[in-house]
């Protein structure tokens, strides 16, 4: 079993910038392939970044492209996205999602991921 745990979002006005954190815990953190999804109110969850188990290889969506970027230090146990120049549409709640996988391929469909957080709410002001 993993345990992620979100932290990091709030309010931020159009053009700021967020650092959001996922602290792993029960299992051996470099072996889980992670990622980011979003769900804002009333539409779909989205996927958003992902990172290979090793770090080494990372995917973002188009809408986040040049503006977010994922990372992970693996002793700390912790994933992170940091995200810049953001926009009133990337309101919505970040949820981190983990899977245990030395795939080196980044995982950008929820379905395959077993291991989620509850989410830490980023609200963007125009």
């Amino acid at each position: 079993q993993v345990q992620l745990v979100e932290s990091g979002g709030g309010l931020v006005q159009a053009g700021g910038s967020l650092r959001l954190s996922c602290v792993a815990s029960g299992r051996t953190f470099s072996s889980y392939a992670m990622g980011w999804f979003r769900q804002a109110p009333g539409k779909e969850r989205e996927f958003v970044a992902a990172i290979s188990w090793s770090g080494s290889n990372t995917k973002y969506a188009d809408s986040v492209k040049g503006r977010f970027t994922i990372s992970r230090d693996i002793p700390e146990n912790t994933l992170y996205l940091q995200m810049n120049g953001l926009k009133p549409e990337d309101t919505a709640v970040y949820t981190c999602a983990a899977e245990r996988t030395y795939v080196e391929v980044p995982r950008t469909r929820a379905v395959l991921y077993t291991y989620w957080g509850q989410g830490t709410q980023v609200t963007v002001s125009s």
